[in-house]
């Protein structure tokens, strides 16, 4: 909770990846607040006060997984809003030609993400979601000490600092200084 509040202040994809794990999380502990308090929870240095308002914060998120049907697997639509808000982003910039130096970062991605996205599957994700996708596998996989190719490498690269670009973005438009109104 105290995680993800900061983390989306300060770097949107982060916070976006940060939640998707945060949802595994829930998974692996079954959906069980009394395992998240167990395994999760008592392992922060908190007062009897905060220890309280994250395990709020757990509940709440168990009982919107439940609700929202995504208990297996899927996203929470608060997490799907943020996916949301920079697709549309990333399309407003794509058109806006004061933006070229995004476009570029943009288009150094694009072969990589096609690639994924045909890899894919027949639920094809949109551009923004398969970025996440790879870099959330690409976690995934040093989280579990497993080997990466070099070209899965080369394509995260490309991706992140596209991601990078596009959470930059996100947070000047946040603070209205990314498309300054008019006078």
């Amino acid at each position: 909770m105290y995680i993800a509040s900061q983390k989306r202040k300060e770097n949107v994809a982060e916070y976006l990846l940060y939640m998707w794990q945060i949802e595994d999380i829930i998974r692996a502990n079954n959906l069980d607040i009394d395992k998240i308090d167990q395994n999760v929870i008592s392992k922060f240095q908190l007062t009897p006060e905060q220890h309280r308002e994250m395990r709020d914060w757990y509940e709440s998120l168990i009982d919107m997984m439940r609700r929202e049907g995504v208990e297996k697997s899927g996203h929470l639509q608060l997490n799907k809003n943020v996916l949301i808000d920079l697709a549309d982003l990333h399309r407003a910039l794509l058109k806006d030609p004061r933006f070229p130096n995004y476009t570029a970062t943009f288009y150094k991605a694009l072969p990589y993400i096609v690639e994924l996205r045909a890899k894919g599957g027949s639920d094809p994700a949109g551009e923004i979601e398969t970025c996440f996708n790879a870099l959330y596998g690409m976690l995934l996989l040093r989280l579990q000490g497993k080997a990466i190719t070099p070209a899965t490498k080369e394509a995260v690269t490309e991706i992140t600092k596209f991601i990078t670009e596009l959470s930059r973005s996100w947070h000047l438009d946040r603070e209205d200084k990314l498309f300054p109104k008019e006078d």
